[in-house]
């Protein structure tokens, strides 16, 4: 079945491109100029997933998720400038699923978007369906709980929602749990592309991952950090 993206970005050169490559790749393609052509047509007609830029005039992507969100809970990547710390951390509390900084490589947007929309299908597989290899992937360390399959993670019992970066990175810290993984590892887990994030990316990922812990369980202290070497997750 054909997968519907839906691009909303006001610079014609961004929808243009990318939605010639998705289109390549067998995506489906509907493109806004701005938020408010965007917002009825993702209401009453879904796509499957939608890629939002930040910053637009008449109707800016964060008003745009906002309002969305009151509505519909389909996938949304935003595309933001990379130094917008601020409006990455306000988007990712409203209901953004991932984030990619401009300027960005198609291959790792597509890529973005396959792993989020796999994400979202794992979501609405019924558990009676995983096979048991699925079930012996998940990652269980004290009240941490991981599901790669479903893209579930559960801190002592509660749900915390990750996007796919900082599943990945969280994964890698997990697997092996007080082994100390650098930056540059983090980043070669989260970002599997020739694009270059410097070390305050990771840094903010992480910051994001221990906020949303935080906010289940105030005394969350199992992502450590080694100053000068990386972080690591501490053994319970």
């Amino acid at each position: 079945m054909s997968i519907t993206i839906a691009l909303v970005d006001d610079d014609r050169n961004i929808l243009t491109s990318v939605s010639i490559a998705l289109q390549a790749e067998g995506f489906i393609t509907r493109v806004y100029s701005d938020g408010e052509a965007a917002l009825k047509a993702l209401i009453d007609n879904p796509p499957d997933l939608a890629v939002l830029d930040v910053k637009m005039p008449k109707m800016d992507g964060m008003e745009l998720l906002r309002r969305l969100r009151e509505r519909s809970s389909i996938p949304v990547i935003f595309l933001t400038s990379k130094d917008d710390e601020l409006d990455e951390a306000l988007g990712l509390a409203m209901g953004a699923d991932d984030y990619i900084a401009k300027p960005f490589s198609q291959r790792l947007l597509i890529a973005r978007i396959r792993a989020v929309i796999r994400r979202a299908e794992m979501r609405a597989t019924p558990l009676a369906e995983s096979s048991p290899e699925q079930e012996a992937a998940q990652i269980v360390r004290g009240r941490l709980s991981m599901d790669p399959a479903r893209h579930r993670v559960t801190w002592g019992e509660k749900d915390v929602t990750l996007t796919v970066t900082e599943f990945l990175i969280l994964e890698a810290l997990a697997q092996r749990p007080g082994v100390v993984k650098s930056r540059n590892q983090l980043m070669d887990v989260a970002y599997q592309d020739d694009i270059y994030v410097d070390d305050r990316t990771i840094d903010s990922h992480i910051k994001r991952l221990r906020r949303k812990f935080r906010a289940v369980d105030g005394e969350f202290k199992a992502i450590e950090t080694l100053y000068g070497v990386g972080y690591r997750f501490g053994e319970e």
